[in-house]
């Protein structure tokens, strides 16, 4: 394995999207396409499946500079109000383009720091949508809380809404690496948050670790680990830091690179934590995420029903989201748009009654296309072309993949294409194989982080 990871360990896309954002083709995009495909979207699915909303809050009172989010570091909560006010006049502007009542099936709270609110301000947001809206069965109801700051206020406001699930940023439990990435955060604040949210009701714990941070070394990633299951979650991310400092306002430059585990050192974090993982009853569900049998990402995944998008990995499938919020992206299927990155200018544009995005993609049939395959692969580990002949590059793809196969990481079949269980950790590779957007334009500087 360590070979192959040193073979295939390069830099490549998390694929939330195809084509990913640095080929988005803006000389075809407008805000006037957008809408048309928001439309066309909604109208062929809100009756079935309803529709997905992501809400960007993006402050946080300190700086992680292991973040390569947008975010705003702000200790003034009195942003809180103006900025949720723009917040709910962007969805207005949304409901101006729909034909009946959205169905609502899917909401997720993301950030920087959604517990950075009150529980007051979160209520008077999430009320104001609520009340323009069907809420779908089973709706799928979830926010990012840092442990820190994340009080019985806000978990019992947002049960009392609807939500379910809560996702916690734990990162790693070593205080040196704590102090590097500027997020102290005892293990004893992350288990009394968790046990709070389960004595309240939520069903769905989700835990978020990552490796390959500066100073982690495996003594310290088990011990993590160790620590990480004793509160039982019910999800698991086992992320791989993203070391993108050459992307604007990061702050990934609170540490020396020499700080960062070598890529030996990296790949036994991987290796061995996703060993002890699975050793510890947790399932591999998608790439970087493992979850308990019981959990809906688990049974998403066996009946063949595990969808990605910019919120990453769900159980529910919708083929509209509507991003709301500074930098916020939107999905309808057809089109791919982006709202602008400071809090300043989203709120000026959404003054002036305008959609606020500021760039976006419109997707081809050969985008849609290979679109569907790479989702397929994201999810379900496999694909089939109908024709591979279709697109020239397709069949040199299928080429390109016989070495795969020769190194066991997946199983060719005529037009089918499955990822074996050795090929998981190298699920990206293979989708980077049939990205013919990036094919056709390599880069010339790093633009993404190692795929391992």
């Amino acid at each position: 394995m360590n070979s192959l990871i040193d073979k295939y360990n390069i830099p490549g896309p998390r694929y939330t999207s195809y084509p990913t954002v640095p080929y988005w083709d803006e000389s075809t995009f407008s805000p006037e396409k957008w809408k048309s495909s928001v439309i066309k979207s909604f109208n062929e699915s809100n009756s079935a499946e309803g529709i997905s909303i992501y809400i960007h809050l993006p402050f946080c009172e300190a700086l992680c500079t292991f973040c390569a989010c947008h975010k705003r570091i702000t200790k003034q909560h009195s942003v809180e109000i103006p900025y949720l006010e723009s917040v709910l006049k962007e969805w207005m502007l949304y409901l101006k383009l729909f034909s009946e009542k959205p169905k609502l099936k899917e909401l997720h709270l993301g950030g920087g720091t959604p517990t950075f609110f009150s529980p007051q301000n979160l209520k008077t947001l999430l009320q104001g949508i609520f009340d323009t809206v069907e809420i779908a069965d089973h709706p799928e109801f979830s926010f990012e809380g840092h442990p820190n700051n994340t009080t019985r206020e806000h978990l019992q406001t947002l049960f009392d809404l609807g939500f379910r699930r809560a996702s916690f940023g734990v990162q790693d439990y070593d205080p040196k690496v704590q102090k590097a990435i500027n997020r102290i955060q005892p293990f004893e604040k992350v288990k009394e948050v968790t046990e709070l949210a389960r004595e309240i009701g939520y069903t769905g714990i989700s835990h978020d670790l990552v490796f390959g941070l500066p100073h982690q070394h495996w003594d310290a990633m088990e011990y993590t680990i160790r620590k990480t299951l004793e509160l039982k979650p019910d999800r698991l991310a086992f992320y791989s830091y993203a070391h993108v400092p050459w992307v604007k306002g990061v702050g990934q430059r609170g540490f020396d690179e020499n700080d960062l585990p070598s890529g030996e050192e990296k790949r036994r974090l991987y290796e061995d934590g996703k060993k002890l993982l699975q050793d510890l009853g947790y399932i591999e569900v998608g790439m970087d995420h493992f979850s308990l049998e019981h959990d809906d990402l688990y049974q998403s995944l066996i009946h063949k029903k595990l969808h990605r998008n910019f919120m990453g990995y769900t159980s529910s499938n919708t083929q509209l989201m509507v991003g709301l919020g500074m930098s916020s992206i939107s999905d309808s299927w057809y089109a791919f748009a982006q709202n602008v990155k400071t809090v300043e200018e989203y709120q000026k544009i959404v003054e002036t009654n305008e959609i606020p995005v500021v760039k976006g993609h419109i997707l081809n049939e050969e985008d849609l296309s290979i679109r569907r395959h790479i989702l397929n692969l994201m999810c379900q580990l496999e694909t089939t072309f109908e024709n591979k002949f279709a697109i020239p590059e397709i069949e040199n793809a299928f080429e390109m993949l016989k070495e795969m196969e020769r190194d066991e990481l997946v199983e060719i079949n005529h037009n089918q294409i499955k990822i074996t269980e050795k090929g998981r950790a190298f699920t990206r590779n293979v989708a980077m194989v049939f990205d013919l957007r990036m094919l056709r334009n390599k880069p010339e500087t790093r633009i993404f982080s190692m795929t391992i």
